[in-house]
């Protein structure tokens, strides 16, 4: 990430405190495409292929998990016409482009609900997850049909379904009932459009992350965008409290 009012030393020191795992919310999808005179389909369409090109920008910069918004349990209230598009976009990345990221050395993890997913998506997953399972390029996380509040109120259930004492939850404990308890906690959260809120994104494993605002829309983020803002998260001093 050139810097040239930095020392090569300085530079160095920066881009060694790289977040291990980042956090994309990817707003403005629609609003960029409706800017451009194109159908907001478009926008979603043209919102995926950015996430691939930053993914794997912040993997070659030493980031190990890039987790994704891609679509939220509160997204079904859109049109139909609107979810059926994202759906067979989803499908499609589960499938033609899931095949060019397992060429990349790319592990692909899906978490969220299966409420209302259709088999066809369902098996996409499945298959996707075992055939990337074991890639070290880096892991992109994919929160499909997500939301914080619900993957909570699901790791409580499990622990209800298990007959856990109340006096033996613990964070921890919590944590080993998430939809994906291996993922490590998020250090970095991008959100784009303007927008400063979480709407419900990781909001267990967000509990430390340093925050990014970015005014653009989603398509319109760059990498020199991201690289800004990897190396203002590498100049920050994290304290977790103390």
């Amino acid at each position: 990430m050139p810097d040239k009012s930095l020392s090569k030393d300085i530079q160095a020191d920066l881009l060694s405190n790289m977040p291990n795992h980042l956090g994309l919310i990817m707003d403005g999808n629609r609003r960029w495409a409706k800017e451009k005179g194109l159908r907001p389909f478009e926008g979603h369409r043209r919102g995926y292929l950015r996430l691939k090109k930053i993914a794997l920008a912040a993997f070659d910069r030493n980031v190990h998990y890039v987790s994704a918004f891609v679509f939220s349990t509160e997204n079904w209230n859109r049109s139909e016409e609107e979810v059926a598009y994202l759906m067979d976009l989803l499908y499609w990345v589960s499938t033609v482009e899931l095949n060019k990221l397992d060429k990349r050395n790319i592990k692909i993890v899906f978490v969220g609900t299966e409420k209302g997913l259709s088999k066809k998506i369902l098996d996409a997953i499945k298959s996707g997850e075992e055939k990337t399972a074991h890639n070290t390029g880096g892991t992109l996380v994919l929160c499909l049909n997500y939301g914080g509040q619900q993957e909570l109120s699901d790791a409580f259930a499990n622990l209800i379904r298990k007959g856990t004492n109340p006096e033996d939850v613990t964070p921890e404990l919590i944590n080993q009932n998430l939809y994906d308890p291996s993922l490590p906690p998020l250090d970095l959260i991008i959100r784009t459009s303007g927008e400063q809120r979480l709407s419900g994104f990781m909001l267990w494993s967000a509990a430390y992350a340093e925050l990014k605002f970015v005014l653009k829309y989603w398509p319109a983020f760059t990498v020199t965008d991201l690289e800004e803002a990897l190396l203002d998260y590498a100049g920050r001093q994290r304290r977790f409290g103390s």
